[in-house]
């Protein structure tokens, strides 16, 4: 009985170990191609979400972003410790936030090194131009996936987080020296008022 045990326990660290190695190269992946910051990491986690959706599912990502713009750091960060976290506790989040940010570490260091020799070639110019296409799309993709998730439920619009949007998108394109926390506050203390029983 006792081996028995003790071959169950090998099994389960064996998984264990398992599910913080596909954490890390999940997010080293993500850190690795996300190029442009924290919101062009959205198209590669909604893609994690199809992949692992017992790790996190779009109404996560959705609630992180709204999370992440109202905390202190960079929203990728801020979804690679949570997922990581609600996968394999505080270990699963410095795993996968550790993953995330090795690529961009490494990528840097050789950045760092080479870029006064090839600043001005032709070429590293050119390929910049095409990297802040792909940014822009990756971004714009981003941002029609959040819209969905928080205006819509399956086929059906939510109606008061709808009127929310349709109200302070005017005003912060009106108003917009106003600081983006500003709106947060506005938004959540509204939507808290929505969500009182009538």
């Amino acid at each position: 009985m006792g081996h028995c045990l003790f071959s169950l326990d090998g099994a389960k660290k064996g998984e264990d170990e398992m599910t913080f190695l596909i954490l890390y190269a999940e997010f080293f992946k993500i850190g690795l191609f996300a190029i442009g910051g924290g919101m062009a990491t959205l198209p590669f986690l909604f893609r994690l979400s199809d992949v692992h959706p017992d790790w996190i599912s779009y109404g996560d990502i959705s609630t992180m972003v709204a999370v992440s713009e109202s905390t202190p750091g960079p929203i990728g960060i801020n979804m690679a410790t949570y997922c990581g976290t609600k996968v394999s506790g505080i270990l699963g989040g410095v795993t996968a936030t550790l993953g995330l940010v090795t690529p961009s570490i490494i990528i840097i260091l050789i950045i760092a090194h080479v870029l006064d020799r090839f600043k001005d070639n032709v070429w590293v110019r050119r390929s910049f131009y095409g990297l802040r296409a792909a940014v822009i799309a990756l971004i714009a993709y981003a941002g029609v996936q959040v819209y969905k998730i928080a205006l819509f439920n399956g086929n059906r619009l939510r109606v008061k987080e709808a009127i929310l949007f349709c109200v302070l998108l005017p005003l912060m394109l009106r108003f917009k020296k106003v600081h983006p926390v500003i709106w947060i506050v506005i938004a959540a203390a509204v939507g808290i008022l929505f969500s009182l029983p009538s």
